[in-house]
């Protein structure tokens, strides 16, 4: 595309938003919200909303009208070893991001970690099986989670695949005429804005306002940045499919590992929180300092 086809924009951003609402509308009519016994339903059903927002554009409005796979990164993978490079990176950038975000925060005094008795941990295994039930030690339930973090990160991408087959997929090529980092900036205002049907009934920072919304665009505008590079550079959306689904997958590390008695402010040490945007930054600062930003060539 030489230019930003508008309408088709529109009709995605419409189609995505309008659907996400309409998928969680459930949860708002209950008083439970997110409590709900039909949050765990509806919430992966809303991932797919961007895949069928992109699939009104392509098939109705014909936007592209043809190499409909590869505008989309689908198809076809180009070099294997360069691919099989970014999914390396997708697969263990968030993961670092994440556990290292957990320990800065700690340093900090934004969270109180507790490796040695992992009593928060243990708060919650408590709370989740009968008294008496014997357990494993903690600790070895802690490396058994670390060491399943890869695994988690696969099961994850076919939901994060819903989302990312239209941000990274169809609307951030649709935004390229504009500019990469206009592109990247832009398809990320978008993604954070998305989730807000869930943000406002307090999902991952508590804050059903204005300020949950504003931390979650902050977030996907960080974290998008990341994903997009991905879809620059490999020339594929599978990479950032995957880098979203490692992201979920670690997303509850710190719970793991914080003291009991004190819930984490996810907005601070959350993996969309803010000791997570700065060390997204740092890494895409050294990708921008060695000139990696150009779009691969197809």
């Amino acid at each position: 595309m030489n230019r930003v086809p508008v309408l088709p924009v529109a009709v995605f951003l419409a189609v995505a938003f309008g659907g996400a609402w309409l998928v969680v509308l459930p949860l708002w009519m209950d008083p439970a919200g997110l409590s709900s016994p039909l949050a765990p339903f509806l919430l992966p059903a809303m991932m797919f909303t961007p895949t069928l927002a992109t699939a009104a554009v392509v098939f109705v409005l014909r936007s592209p009208a043809e190499r409909r796979r590869a505008f989309l990164g689908l198809w076809p993978l180009g070099r294997l070893g360069r691919w099989f490079g970014f999914l390396g990176l997708a697969l263990v950038v968030p993961i670092a991001v994440v556990v290292a975000a957990v320990v800065i925060s700690g340093a900090l005094g934004w969270v109180d970690i507790d490796l040695a008795e992992l009593s928060g941990f243990r708060e919650q295994l408590d709370a989740a099986v009968p008294a008496g039930t014997p357990l494993p030690p903690v600790q070895l339930l802690l490396v058994l989670q670390l060491v399943q973090l890869p695994l988690g990160a696969v099961i994850n991408s076919a939901f994060a695949a819903g989302e990312e087959i239209g941000w990274r997929g169809w609307l951030q090529p649709a935004l390229m005429p504009l500019g990469t980092w206009p592109a990247l900036l832009l398809t990320g205002i978008a993604w954070g804005l998305w989730h807000s049907p869930v943000i406002l009934l307090g999902y991952n920072f508590g804050r059903p306002d204005l300020t949950g919304v504003l931390l979650m665009v902050g977030g996907c505008v960080a974290w998008g940045v990341f994903f997009g590079w991905l879809r620059l550079r490999s020339d594929s959306v599978w990479p950032a499919v995957l880098a979203h689904g490692s992201l979920n997958a670690v997303g509850g590390f710190v719970l793991l590992v914080a003291a009991a008695g004190r819930t984490p402010d996810m907005a601070l040490v959350g993996p969309l929180g803010v000791a997570s945007w700065m060390l997204v930054a740092i890494v895409m600062i050294v990708v921008v300092s060695r000139g990696k930003m150009r779009p691969s060539p197809r």
